[in-house]
């Protein structure tokens, strides 16, 4: 005798699983995240851009070994970069690694099929 499954209950466990997973990540990160800026001045670690409390929400902890586990507690691992210098270094990364949007994986083959080769010899026999 086979079980029958409900499509709804394993869509709804998919959903709390998920939406514990991402609540560890955003706890986690909030942990690594008020230690560095603790630790840090906010200052960003490539442009310089200073920031205060109005605006500190755009200075992000950036992972020197892009690993988002690895956060020792002196802060070895982290430097304060702005919205606009993190999302520069990942996809600089990203373009190094050839992973990227418009990299040789994401490319497709161009086409070989070439219909109007041999046309110039058809035209002159006329």
């Amino acid at each position: 005798m086979m079980v029958s499954r409900k499509p709804g209950s394993d869509s709804a466990r998919l959903d709390r699983v998920v939406a514990e997973a991402r609540r560890a990540a955003e706890e986690r990160a909030r942990g690594y995240r008020e230690l560095a800026l603790k630790m840090y001045p906010w200052i960003c670690g490539r442009c310089a851009r200073e920031f205060t409390r109005a605006n500190v929400h755009l200075l992000e902890v950036h992972h020197r070994d892009h690993d988002h586990a690895n956060n020792p507690p002196d802060g070895s691992n982290w430097e304060l970069l702005c919205t606009y210098c993190h999302e520069n270094e990942h996809q600089r990364r990203l373009d190094a690694t050839g992973t990227g949007p418009g990299s040789a994986h994401e490319r497709t083959p161009q086409a070989t099929f070439r219909p109007f080769e041999g046309l110039d010899a058809l035209l002159k026999k006329k």
